[in-house]
């Protein structure tokens, strides 16, 4: 049985508590939060066992599960990386870039595995299109959601738009080239609505709106590539795949459209979408990728590489307001 500990039983830790209790070849050893009026009600609820020094549960652990806020990232995950212990952490991977590259060398250096959390990789509308063929040109992302206190001790940057950075660096095989951007901060010390344009060596060009000031909620992207459109709507779990029809294609519908070059068969797809909880389902890759010594679905960095586009845009971003 695998041994893991988690680190952090707020908002986003009991969900992280429920998935584990139910992930087959795992033993929940136990659980660190430094607030009483958390754990106590935690441990009661899970029966489970507070640790209040954070390094005895580590040595009590094969694997941890850090769900801190991000301030606590490089000083857990570093310690647990010392010690040989697999690293599960949220995203961000850390909170200063600094911290992020140290964290890429440690967890190289030990050998372990590193998963980092950007769960709209395991939304079922996203792997919905898993083995189809995405080579997008043009993106249009909108990342929309109503005001909540929580989380705004980071930008609307780190804690919405990563979630599309992750996803369009997983699918864009180029370079960044450039990046322009704005954001405003309406609610809170930092900014929390943001527009930003990323140009990738290849061509790719990819339009994202992130705010946490909006009256409806909207994860929604759009890929638009040489023979198809693709749209995937993280909120609601749906994917659409709209292309020339090809010989051999079964779709759910098709229509003629009259061009210049003749008439064409314009095929209409809705990849079937099963239900899912993203959240165990990362949380299971994690294991699998212990277990089956294969390399975790989400690296270090990976979480490096959405982090330091997240800081260049923030960089981009503060240049902006000051002029």
């Amino acid at each position: 049985m695998l041994k893991v500990g988690v680190f952090g039983a707020g908002h986003l830790g009991k969900f992280h508590l429920n998935n584990w209790v139910e992930i087959e070849g795992v033993t929940l050893v136990g659980f660190y939060d430094p607030d009483d009026a958390i754990a106590m009600p935690v441990a009661q609820k899970y029966n489970l066992q507070r640790f209040t020094d954070p390094h005895a549960l580590m040595h009590a652990c094969d694997a941890v599960d850090i769900v801190a806020p991000t301030t606590y990232h490089y000083q857990l995950c570093q310690a647990a990386i010392r010690m040989g212990k697999h690293v599960f952490v949220e995203k961000p991977l850390a909170n200063t870039m600094d911290e992020a590259r140290e964290l890429v060398k440690l967890a190289r250096e030990a050998n372990i595995k590193f998963q980092v959390g950007h769960v709209e990789r395991f939304n079922p509308a996203f792997q919905a299109l898993d083995g189809y063929s995405l080579n997008p040109m043009f993106i249009e992302v909108h990342r929309l959601a109503q005001f909540n206190p929580r989380g705004t001790d980071v930008s609307v940057i780190l804690d919405l738009m990563i979630h599309d950075i992750d996803i369009i660096l997983s699918i864009v095989n180029s370079n960044v080239n450039h990046i322009s951007a704005n954001g405003v901060a309406v609610m809170s010390d930092t900014p929390d609505i943001a527009n930003v344009r990323i140009e990738f060596d290849n061509g790719c060009v990819a339009n994202l709106t992130s705010s946490r000031i909006s009256m409806k909620k909207m994860r929604k992207m759009r890929l638009f590539q040489k023979d198809a459109y693709i749209g995937i709507d993280f909120l609601d779990k749906k994917a659409e795949i709209i292309k020339l029809n090809a010989p051999g294609d079964k779709n759910v519908f098709t229509f003629d459209i009259e061009t210049n070059n003749g008439k064409k068969t314009i095929a209409v797809a809705n990849p079937l979408v099963q239900e899912g909880n993203a959240i165990k389902a990362e949380l299971e890759a994690f294991v699998k990728a212990i277990l089956g010594n294969t390399e975790t679905p989400v690296t270090v960095v990976d979480g490096y590489r959405a982090m330091d586009v997240a800081h260049q845009i923030l960089d981009k971003i503060n240049k902006t307001s000051v002029a």
